[in-house]
């Protein structure tokens, strides 16, 4: 069940603030007409707050305040999969600008102001579009407009093959080969099988593909309007726009910027050097 923590968070910043300002317009008038000719154990029965008043006043700020970073400022994620290795591992926490692509009302998710795109290269966060249910996490390598195309697990952007250097090999990985990948102006990791296989199920029905002299199975497909298409750095296996499609603007939730703890390090096995780095 996936539980959607900005409307928890809009829900209970509601109950707590409707019941303070009730307790400020209403209540508390009442309870100060009950202090004129009372004694003292009435004085005092009519000062104490009632609990819900008083829990609604002490949690109210804090909840608000959590609202209001997590909605418009950073929002922390896990990474639930292998499919942007080598750039993020599973169990990876990392944290999301959600200032970038504009300020969105929380739940509703309509922007109310516009302060950017996203760039060729960038690591976004957004609603899985078959399932808004559902987040996922991939790396825009097409902007509205381009005509995006992978031959021969080589992509090209405009009819631009998109600069690969080889890197080592990972004696840890022997069944990957790894190289430097650069879109626009970010330079970042990949990963494809070595043996040439395919580790996608199947593609998106609106990719055009073919078969490649080399075995693979090559498309081309050109960017729409209002729409991103997104791949994972582990380019065999990740499901992404090669299986469900561009992801439109309006799903977006913000980029991916900086890995504050990994699940390995916080039971002791390992990944540690991670925490603290940015992501390219």
């Amino acid at each position: 069940m996936n539980i959607d923590f900005s409307a928890v968070l809009v829900v209970l910043t509601g109950v707590t603030g409707g019941t303070w300002l009730l307790d400020s317009l209403v209540l508390a008038p009442r309870r100060a007409a009950l202090v004129g000719g009372a004694d003292k154990l009435r004085l005092v029965a009519a000062i104490k707050l009632p609990w819900y008043v008083d829990l609604s006043k002490s949690f109210f700020p804090v909840i608000l305040a959590v609202l209001v970073l997590r909605s418009f400022i950073i929002e922390p994620f896990r990474i639930p999969s292998e499919s942007m290795v080598p750039t993020l591992l599973k169990g990876d926490f990392i944290l999301v600008n959600k200032f970038i692509y504009g300020l969105r009302l929380p739940v509703l998710n309509t922007k109310m102001i516009g302060n950017g795109l996203p760039q060729r290269g960038d690591v976004v966060v957004f609603r899985y579009p078959p399932n808004p249910a559902v987040v996922y996490i991939k790396r825009v390598v097409g902007l509205p407009g381009d005509r995006v195309a992978y031959h021969g697990k080589q992509l090209s952007i405009n009819g631009q093959p998109v600069a690969l250097a080889p890197l080592p090999n990972d004696p840890a990985m022997p069944s990957y080969r790894q190289f430097d990948e650069q879109l626009g102006e970010t330079k970042h990791r990949i990963q494809i099988l070595a043996d040439g296989r395919w580790g996608l199920a199947g593609f998106w029905s609106g990719l055009q593909s073919s078969h490649d002299p080399d075995g693979s199975v090559g498309w081309n497909y050109q960017v729409q309007p209002g729409h991103y298409f997104t791949m994972g750095d582990n380019r065999d296996n990740s499901s992404d726009g090669r299986v469900w499609g561009p992801v439109p603007e309006e799903n977006l939730i913000g980029k991916a910027f900086f890995i504050w703890m990994n699940w390995d390090c916080i039971t002791f096995n390992g990944q540690c050097g991670r925490i603290g780095n940015s992501i390219d």
